[in-house]
Formats: structure tokens, sequence, C-alpha cells
């Protein structure tokens, strides 16, 4: 993305503020017209009273009435004006802010867990706020000084042409070389910045890892270790962003110096053509005037030049997040079902998460509604996998999966995951009350179902216990709680959602034996009349279960109940004896 699309794509999340922006352009270009005028009617004043001298003291009071009574005109308007451009640029700049933050967290939200698998969330997190802030910025700088700068070097160089054009040329020039040195600067410091932008990355993502994983950190003495290696990553930081501070150094340096050369260039110039008759005092002071102005605006065309030039790898960044696709879209006309039934049914079912090895092969069953069907098998054997299929975190790559006779690529997205509520092994909370966390599955649920929910889920009793009760903080992902309780809270939650499709993904395999029995007696509450996929590694959990699918390497190789299953010895017999039988049995 080179700068002048990443500059337009900025502009381009204006939205529907897209007419303000066009409002304040225009404000700046009148604004630019008015500031021209300013010099030109001082040198004005100054041949008037120049005049006066040659004849013998007679001052030209109403033309000198009439450029003052000009000149204070122009002067308020362009007051007023820039007041009202730099209120409404503010104004804007915050508004839209928030607004991309807003459109970027949505868009985030939606990206698939395989993208959020291979991307720190530390970095998103980085990536959000350095954006967002860098729009911000060039919004506000872009409608305050710096669109006004560029409409007034447009406007006053080839103006200066009129007035004199052996000066104007001098202007010209100085403009040229402006141009060259941001030119030569942008295209030097654009890969060191990239450098510098990765650095970043590197800090947010490992200060975030530290921060996430607290406790780790304290109980393996590794505080120094996590500060030395911040720092670390802050001195690379540090080593990489001095060139590119440098080379601006020397730009700065370089216009200074280059202003300075012009204007003792107009004074030299202005001199010897006043000499021969060719310009007036006048017009020597509008040039001055004149060349300040274009000196000013010059270096803030190079001060945005600058601030882009720092910006441009967090703009990419962001919009390189914001152009990732959600794999889960909508197909044209999805319908919404309303409250399914319940029937499931997998069609010759294969996906590969790399395109070339299957995590599932070919699945075809069928489970009823109201059914509990439980998924054995080792580890990566496609259990999880399978049911992830289910409430579409991936598409299958051949073969059907439909609810209720119905392909679930043509339900919209929303409406299929409600239809389906999930008991995750690694309980998910968010940092906000018990109250807040349980109405995840039920948003307008009262305090009364609040209640009942918790109790039929086993969890009245550890809520109330705290003073705060339903308004208890459970901490960063449930940190407050024990095991136990913050999946008594996740049941809670389904039930609350009360969803005709539950799945129940590894829900006791943390817990110890007593909290097990509790969470056991929750989870019979929370799957009564509703279809229910459970995977487990403990086979004292899907003991009840309507039918048995035993997975290996992606297929199903077997299908039973749990005494079938055992008297087949096969698979499944083979699995429970590694269960509950001693070693070298």
């Amino acid at each position: 993305m080179n700068f002048l699309r990443l500059y337009g794509r900025v502009l381009g999340q204006l939205g529907p503020d897209g007419r303000v922006g066009i409002v304040l352009a225009l404000a700046n270009l009148a604004l630019a017209l008015a500031q021209f005028a300013e010099p030109v009617l001082f040198g004005r004043v100054i041949n008037v009273l120049a005049g006066t001298e040659e004849h013998a003291g007679k001052l030209d009071w109403e033309s000198l009435w009439l450029l003052l009574i000009a000149w204070v005109c122009f002067g308020l308007f362009t007051i007023i004006g820039g007041t009202l451009v730099a209120l409404f640029a503010d104004r804007l700049a915050h508004r839209r802010r928030l607004a991309v933050l807003t459109r970027y967290f949505e868009h985030v939200l939606q990206l698939p867990l395989a993208y959020h698998g291979g991307t720190h969330s530390g970095r998103l997190i980085k990536v959000m706020l350095q954006g967002t802030d860098a729009l911000w910025a060039f919004w506000l700088g872009f409608f305050r000084e710096h669109l006004a700068a560029f409409m007034s070097l447009l406007i006053l160089v080839p103006l200066t042409l009129i007035i004199n054009w052996r000066l104007a040329i001098l202007l010209i020039v100085l403009c040229i070389l402006f141009a060259i040195l941001a030119a030569l600067v942008l295209r030097k410091t654009e890969s060191l910045q990239s450098m510098v932008q990765a650095h970043h990355s590197n800090l947010a993502e490992r200060a975030a890892d530290a921060l996430g994983n607290v406790a780790l950190v304290q109980s393996f003495a590794r505080v120094e270790s996590e500060v030395k290696a911040l720092k670390s990553v802050s001195e690379r930081l540090l080593a990489a962003q001095f060139p590119v501070l440098s080379w601006w150094a020397v730009v700065t340096v370089l216009t200074r110096a280059s202003t300075t050369l012009t204007v003792l260039a107009i004074v030299l110039v202005g001199t010897w053509l006043f000499q021969y008759g060719l310009i007036s005092i006048g017009d020597i002071v509008t040039f001055m005037a004149l060349a300040g102005m274009v000196i000013v605006r010059l270096d803030q065309a190079i001060s945005f030049a600058n601030r882009m030039a720092l910006d441009m790898e967090r703009l990419r960044e962001f919009f390189n997040v914001l152009d990732t696709a959600p794999a889960m879209r909508d197909r044209p006309g999805a319908i919404d079902p309303g409250r399914c039934r319940g029937k499931v049914e997998f069609d010759n079912v294969s996906f590969a998460y790399d395109g070339a090895r299957p995590a599932v092969s070919n699945l075809s069953f069928t489970v009823h509604p109201g059914e509990m069907v439980a998924l054995v098998g080792p580890t990566g054997a496609g259990k999880s996998t399978a049911l992830m299929l289910l409430h579409r975190a991936f598409d299958p790559q051949s073969g059907v999966i439909r609810i209720d006779d119905i392909d679930i690529r043509d339900m919209q997205l929303a409406a299929l995951r409600r239809n389906i509520g999930v008991v995750f092994q690694d309980t998910l909370l968010f940092n906000r009350s018990v109250a807040e966390n349980l109405r995840v599955g039920k948003p307008e649920a009262t305090d009364e179902q609040l209640r009942e929910a918790a109790a039929r889920a086993q969890a009245l009793d550890f809520i109330e216990y705290n003073v705060e009760g339903f308004d208890a903080k459970v901490g960063e992902r449930g940190r407050l709680l024990s095991g136990g309780e913050r999946q008594r809270l996740s049941i809670a939650r389904a039930l609350l959602k009360d969803p005709p499709i539950l799945i129940l993904d590894e829900a006791t395999s943390a817990l110890d034996a007593v909290t097990e029995t509790r969470v056991l007696a929750a989870l019979d509450e929370v799957m009564k009349n509703r279809t229910t996929f459970v995977i487990a590694h403990r086979f004292s959990t899907v003991r009840k279960a309507n039918r048995i699918l035993v997975f290996d390497r992606g297929r199903i190789v077997e299908s039973g109940t749990f005494e079938e299953l055992q008297r087949l010895n096969g698979r499944f017999a083979q699995l429970t004896k590694g269960q509950f039988m001693p070693a070298g049995v």
C-alpha cells in the first residue's frame, strides 16, 4: 500500500462524515484565499505610505482607509473561519476515531478462531489503539493545518507569478527543494519504520503474555527475567527508531537552511530589481510576507510527511487487519429458522485445517431431538473439530451438516449460534460481575431467572456466600473463582440461554471428584429435553449417553451404547481399560 493509496484510505474512513469533510475542505480553500489577501493588502498600504513622500506629505486617506478596512475584514474572516474549522475538525476526528475503533472491534470479533489462534490478542489490541490514534491525528492535523497548507501552496505560489515572476521563481525553487527532500526521506525511512513497528508488536505481545500469565511469572520467579526480556525488546526498538529520527532531523536542518537562504535571496534580488524600477517597495514587502507564509506552509507540509512516515506502518497494520475477510459469512438469502427442534445430521463431512491432512473424514451420523451423544477417542482424533463445524467455527471442505433438515450454511450465522449452547473445558468468563457473565446467555434475563439458573447449576450457594452476590466481580477470566465455580457459572449461563442443542466440551476434565459430582448434577439439569453432544475422556460422564461415537484419526470407528461397545471389545473397550485398569494389566 503506497503513500497516496494509504492517504486515500484514511480519508475514506470518514464514512458518513464525508460531507462534513468536504465542507471543511472548502472552508480551508476559502481561508487560503483570504490569507493570500493579507500580504497583498500590506504591500498596498506600504505603497500608499511611500507615495506620501513623493507628494509632499499628502496622505491618500481614502485609499488607506479602504485598504485597512479590507484588511480588518479579511483578518476577522480568517480568525472566525479558522476557529470554526478547528472546532469542527476536532469534533469530526474524535467522532470518527470512536466509530472506526468500534467497527474494527466488531470486525476482529467476527474473524475465525483459526485467525485468533495464530494472532496474539496483545498485538490486535495494539493495532486497534495505535491505528485509531494515527487516524485521529491524521484527520485532526489534515483539516486543521495540513489541508490549509496544501491549499495555500497551490494558490500562493502560482499567484506570486502575477506579482513578480522573477521573485516567484525563488519560491518555486524552494517548494521543489522541499518536495525532493520529503520524497527522499520518505523512501529512506519507509523500510526502517516497518522494523520499528514490528518491534512495537513484539513489545505488546510480550507484555500481554507476562500480564496474562502473572501467576506463572511469580510462581517460577520470572519477574526479573520477563522485565529483562522486555527491556531487550525496548532497546531493539530504540535502535531501529533512532535512524528514522536522524533522517528527519537532517531534513529539519536542510529546510531551515534553505528557507533562510531563500529569504536572503528575495531581499537581494528585490533590492536589485528596485534599483532598475522593476518592482516597488510595497511589492518587496508583499513578497517578504508571502515568502514567510509559504515557508510556514512548507514547514507544515514537511511536518505532515514526517507524521505520515511515522504512522504509515501503524496504518498499514490496521488496514491489513481490517481487510482480513471473516471466513464465516451469511449466504445471500440465509434464513432465521427461529428455535430449532434439535435434529442434527452429518452427511459425509470432511475437513482439514491445512487443506491436506484431514482432521475429520467422511463423518456421517444423525442425532434426533433430545438425544445425548458422547464423542470419545484419543487426543487429536477429531471430536472437537466435528463440533466446531456444527456451530460453524469452520465450514467443511466437503459434505453437509443439517439441523432440522436445513443446511446450516443456509441459516443466518447468528440464528444458528442462538440455537447452540457450549460449555467449554476452559471456562471463558469476562472480568465483569456474576450477573453480567450469566446474562451473556440471555441479556434480558430477570434477577429471578438468574437465581433460578444458578440454583439449577449448583452455583447459588457460592454466589450468595459473597456479600456482593450477583454483583461480585469474577476477575479476569474468572480468576477470583475456583475451577468448579467457574464451570458451574458456565452451566448456569447455558441454562439461561436454553438452546435446543448443547455442546459439552470436556466440561469436567479438570475437576476433583467432589466438585465433579456437583457439576455432573448441574449437567444433568442442563441436558434435560435438549440434543446434547458430550466430549469427555472420563467415561463416567458418558455412561448415560443414548449413543457413543468412537473417533480415531478423524473417523468414526465404532458407534453404540456403553454396554454395546463394551461387549464389542473393540477400540472403545481398549480406551476404557486404559482409564480404569491398572498399568501393566
